[in-house]
């Protein structure tokens, strides 16, 4: 997904500015749906082609893939004077389709992380901007707030102001607890102590484990391969090995013995093309899915509800949002000044 901006303390309330924010504009605006997992915005193209990606439909072309995922096709109703030349060829005509299928699954697919990527891009962006121009104002409106309900609470004294002048200050300068100030570091007794990961049994293992060790070690170390993939086999195969002795897990050791007594597992057999194709789209299918729920989550941010406000100019809409901004930062302190300004002569 989907990258994000390192935590900032002000992060928060700057988030829950941009939602203030974007209320005004949506005023009167129908709601819009969750742009996958029929596309990405209006902005962007369309990745409907990627609709039905693994169901068996031809994608792109309107034709029905048919077939199945060894090749069967299934019978028309012909009688049997068809021969096996016939069923050959509407085999291939199937695989034909599913081929055409994927393609057009594909291209779709490519389209669609375009689509995406760009609006991550421009999320992310527009994210780092709004904090970097806009934060310094937000940060001043919150504080111009504490200090306009301090004024308030010290004019009229009501326990109701003096709480919210409190809760105010706190959101300028929030207080961490014991347990953040020390993150964690101390336990329920008030002494920190070490990480301990899991100790070994004994400094040396056992003699039984140290012959079953060593007989592992002989018949599969990885130098006694003859090709590349074996050599990789027998090194994962050692590594739990060398793993299970460290522990002096005798128990695992013999298991480990008796797993490659056995031998590797079989190879299982090669996929037929059309098996391949369906394979083929059904991981399209779920990646499509994988790209629209990050779409969403985009979508559905502060940020990229303010981009869909102004899609074609953001960095106007950057600016529109700095002018509200300073004329809410001027509003505020001609208040705090009529606040703080002596009344009757007094000082």
């Amino acid at each position: 997904m989907t990258k994000a901006e390192g935590s900032r303390p002000d992060d928060d309330r700057h988030t829950e500015h941009m939602r203030q924010h974007d209320q005004p504009h949506q005023a009167g605006r129908e709601h819009q749906d969750t742009w996958p997992p029929s596309g990405p915005p209006p902005a962007y193209p369309a990745a409907d082609g990627l609709a039905g990606v693994g169901d068996g439909a031809g994608v792109g072309d309107g034709e029905d893939v048919g077939g199945s995922p060894d090749g069967a096709v299934p019978g028309d109703g012909e009688g049997p004077d068809d021969g096996p030349v016939v069923d050959e060829e509407r085999a291939l005509e199937a695989e034909q389709r599913l081929e055409r299928a994927v393609s057009a699954a594909e291209r779709a697919l490519i389209e669609f992380e375009i689509a995406v990527e760009t609006f991550r891009v421009e999320v992310e962006n527009f994210s780092r901007l709004h904090h970097q121009r806009l934060g310094p104002m937000y940060a001043r409106l919150d504080e111009l707030d504490a200090l306009i309900a301090e004024a308030v609470a010290a004019h009229s004294g009501d326990r109701e102001d003096i709480r919210h002048a409190w809760e105010r200050r706190a959101l300028v300068m929030p207080m961490p607890g014991v347990e953040e100030l020390f993150e964690g570091l101390l336990g329920s007794d008030g002494v920190r102590y070490p990480e301990d990961p899991a100790a070994p049994r004994r400094v040396r293992p056992g003699e039984e484990a140290r012959r079953l060790y060593r007989e592992l070690a002989r018949k599969a170390h990885p130098d006694l391969a003859q090709d590349e993939a074996e050599q990789k086999r027998r090194g994962e195969f050692i590594a739990r090995v060398n793993e299970a002795y460290a522990q002096g897990d005798e128990e695992a050791l013999r298991a480990l013995a008796e797993e490659w007594e056995a031998g590797p597992p079989p190879e299982p057999p090669a996929p037929t093309r059309a098996e391949e194709l369906y394979l083929r789209l059904e991981w399209l299918a779920a990646r499509k899915e994988t790209l629209a729920a990050v779409a969403a989550e985009l979508e559905g941010s502060a940020v990229g509800q303010m981009l869909k406000i102004a899609p074609d100019d953001p960095d106007g809409l950057l600016n529109e949002i700095a002018e509200q901004l300073l004329a809410q930062v001027a509003e505020r302190e001609r208040r705090l000044e009529s606040l703080l300004r002596p009344v009757d002569g007094r000082p």
